[in-house]
């Protein structure tokens, strides 16, 4: 168990209810916090209630420590950008070499605010599902850039914060099998059923490997993990 407290960035997808798990193996008292920022996968802020109340009814040992849940109206970073994650957009790479689901400033922004929010609440450890092992090429995804961030913040803030990203260096494989050491199978069937990683926010198919149009980058990416864990498993 790690001293203080965490608020940890969560999505309702797969890679934040991981690390709201591993924030829950590790920290006493855990609270989340929640963005809506008009992105066109709307349906994860529902699925962000329903991880929640599935955590507190299948892990009575975690339900004790997980405390409050804050979300934002960010309505404006919506307003400002120019994506395919805020807009009826056809999703494809931009003359950057950046997909164009990536949002400019989003992760910075978000972490900016979570650490207001943690200011006023006593919460300096920040829990963020960012990785650049698998990734779309994000770069406010990348570990220098939260780095910088974390010094920025906690400059500014006058007060230490610490960013914990224990998915960075990890591949979906591996974020599949973390979620099994953390939680065993209630938790990997808890991310199966319950979690929402598809960008073009569908939910009518069942797949293996969970919900979504099984295209997107963020589907493809949380496929191609599921099947290499699960061979990886099977052998």
């Amino acid at each position: 168990m790690r001293p203080g407290s965490a608020l940890v960035l969560f999505s309702g997808g797969q890679d934040s209810t991981t690390c709201l798990a591993w924030a829950l193996r590790h920290f006493a008292h855990v609270e989340t916090i929640g963005f809506d920022y008009g992105q066109r996968h709307h349906i994860e802020l529902a699925a962000r209630q329903t991880v929640l109340s599935a955590l507190r009814e299948r892990f009575p040992e975690w339900a004790a420590r997980l405390g409050e849940d804050h979300m934002l109206d960010l309505a404006v970073l919506g307003r400002i950008s120019d994506t395919a994650l805020t807009s009826a957009t056809e999703i494809q790479m931009t003359a950057a070499g950046l997909p164009n689901t990536f949002v400019p400033g989003r992760n910075l922004l978000f972490f900016n605010l979570a650490a207001a929010v943690g200011y006023r609440r006593g919460l300096h450890t920040l829990v963020g599902g960012m990785c650049e092992t698998d990734f779309s090429g994000y770069p406010d995804c990348r570990d220098d850039t939260l780095k910088a961030l974390q010094v920025a913040v906690s400059l500014g803030m006058g007060q230490r914060f610490t960013f914990e990203t224990p998915l960075m260096w990890l591949d979906k494989a591996e974020t599949w099998q973390m979620a099994q050491d953390l939680g065993g199978q209630a938790l990997v069937d808890l991310v199966l059923e319950e979690s929402h990683t598809c960008y073009h926010g569908v939910r009518g198919e069942r797949h293996a490997w969970g919900y979504g149009c099984g295209s997107c980058p963020a589907c493809a990416l949380r496929k191609a993990g599921y099947e290499r864990w699960t061979a990886s498993a099977g052998s």
